[in-house]
């Protein structure tokens, strides 16, 4: 979505909420956040939601119309966008990689992670792959000192770069770095021209890039690191409010039921997902499924936080930002949230 495009959308979703995240706290008592979140959602209480993955879930598992009174979708997701989003006071909650709950917290945001989900034997199903330009040798990550790499600063694919850098016991200025944003097919063509020679590339992009380009001599390698965080953050100011806390609570456990849902539904969601909404095909959601392996939604995030604070303290060592806590990013009266719903559906 270009800026024009997501202003455009953020007006839009403020003009039709009537509110932006914060008009309801104004007129309530806060919600401490180390306050027990309410059970229940009251009548009129609303929040916005990026999560279109999740949405299509609901809708294909019959559950949309546990959250549909009190949950408007938003067509937004990703780091960039829902940290605009914040911004404008049109958005409750969004779905994330590991990164933008750290940049957000970087450039003033208060935002807190309320649900993450990892994938089992993440190091054999990871999100990404290093994408390799035709004609270019990489086979191991020693190979990357000066090449030309792909890294999009604040997103996870740039956070990864870095990851991989420390790995292979290089620096910045062992290689070279080429900012780019890392939406739709701008690194897969990026290495196709040979504007890079490494990028990180993640889901169907790797078969189509292989599928495409592999004559040529195109190639992939892995990386090694665990990629696999997903999360769902807000606003302080939305846990603040005793009504859409209680919302994003609900819809956290529907979010988890969901996720349960996809897994053990791989045809149903290859068909509703990835066919009828993403418009792919059905061998390009099939590869897709198979490399995902299984969620893991646990209800213990100590691993988790650790493993973010690593990752704080990396980045913060090559951007100058200061170092924070990661256990601050997580509200852990939501750490069992999800966990729960998904054994009391099973039940």
């Amino acid at each position: 979505m270009s800026r024009k495009r997501l202003y455009s959308a953020l007006a839009l979703l403020a003009l039709v909420t009537g509110c932006g995240s914060n008009a309801a706290a104004d007129n309530a008592a806060k919600l401490s956040l180390d306050a027990p979140l309410p059970a229940t959602v009251p009548d009129g209480a609303k929040i916005v939601v990026g999560d279109p993955a999740t949405e299509v879930a609901l809708k294909l598992s019959g559950q949309y119309d546990k959250v549909s009174k009190f949950v408007q979708f938003a067509n937004l997701s990703g780091g960039p966008q829902t940290t605009e989003a914040f911004r404008a006071h049109a958005l409750d909650l969004g779905s994330v990689a590991e990164i933008p709950p750290i940049h957000a917290t970087w450039t003033g945001l208060q935002v807190k992670i309320v649900a993450s989900k990892f994938r089992k034997d993440p190091l054999n199903h990871p999100i990404y792959q290093l994408g390799i330009a035709p004609g270019v040798s990489v086979k191991t990550l020693g190979d990357l000192r000066g090449k030309k790499i792909a890294y999009s600063p604040g997103q996870a694919q740039g956070a990864l770069v870095l990851k991989v850098l420390q790995k292979a016991g290089l620096t910045k200025e062992d290689v070279k770095l080429v900012e780019l944003p890392s939406t739709g097919d701008v690194y897969s063509n990026a290495l196709s021209g040979k504007q890079v020679d490494v990028a990180p590339i993640g889901g169907v992009q790797i078969k189509r890039y292989l599928t495409k380009y592999g004559k040529d001599g195109a190639t992939t390698i892995p990386h090694g690191i665990r990629d696999d965080a997903g999360h769902l953050y807000g606003p302080v100011e939305s846990l603040e409010d005793p009504g859409k806390a209680a919302a994003i609570r609900a819809y956290v456990a529907a979010w988890g039921v969901a996720q349960d849902w996809i897994d053990k539904h791989p045809k149903e969601w290859i068909q509703g997902y990835y066919v009828k909404d993403q418009g792919l095909t059905e061998a390009d959601g099939q590869w897709l499924v198979d490399n995902a392996g299984h969620p893991d939604i646990g209800a213990d995030w100590s691993d988790a936080i650790e493993r973010q604070q690593r990752t704080i303290e990396l980045l913060a060592k090559e951007t100058g930002n200061k170092v924070i806590q990661a256990k601050d990013l997580y509200d852990l009266r939501f750490q069992t949230v999800a966990a729960d719903a998904i054994k009391g559906d099973a039940k």
